[in-house]
């Protein structure tokens, strides 16, 4: 039953993330990676959201399989992060691929917060 929430979250998770990336990098004329940040800070989101609601008792293990580790593992693509930064600092963009790992990173944290404290208001 485990590997089914995970597999039923990513079959959601997946084809997610590769339309988001789509829809919101056409929408910028930019080498940087918008669609991927913006699929990375939803899922640090979502899973500090889930993270918070575990800890308040509102969420389950199963719902922690089906979200967290199939939908947000498959949302979220840490290699596709490595491997744009690693385009743009090859493509002479170093600055963007600079502002892409603190961007992320303090986005990511701060989405993840975000997500925890706002579980802690609504269930704690």
């Amino acid at each position: 039953m485990t590997w089914l929430l995970v597999v039923l979250g990513a079959t959601v998770g997946a084809p997610l993330r590769y339309l988001t990336d789509r829809a919101v990098q056409s929408r910028h004329d930019s080498v940087f990676p918008w669609g991927t940040f913006t699929v990375n800070v939803v899922g640090c989101l979502i899973l500090g959201l889930l993270t918070g609601a575990v800890a308040a008792g509102a969420a389950g293990p199963q719902l922690q399989l089906l979200l967290g580790t199939g939908l947000c593992g498959a949302l979220t693509t840490y290699s596709t992060f490595s491997y744009e930064t690693l385009r743009l600092t090859e493509a002479g963009a170093a600055r963007y691929a600079a502002v892409n790992v603190v961007a992320s990173i303090a986005a990511g944290l701060g989405a993840a917060f975000a997500g925890a404290a706002l579980a802690d208001a609504l269930w704690a």
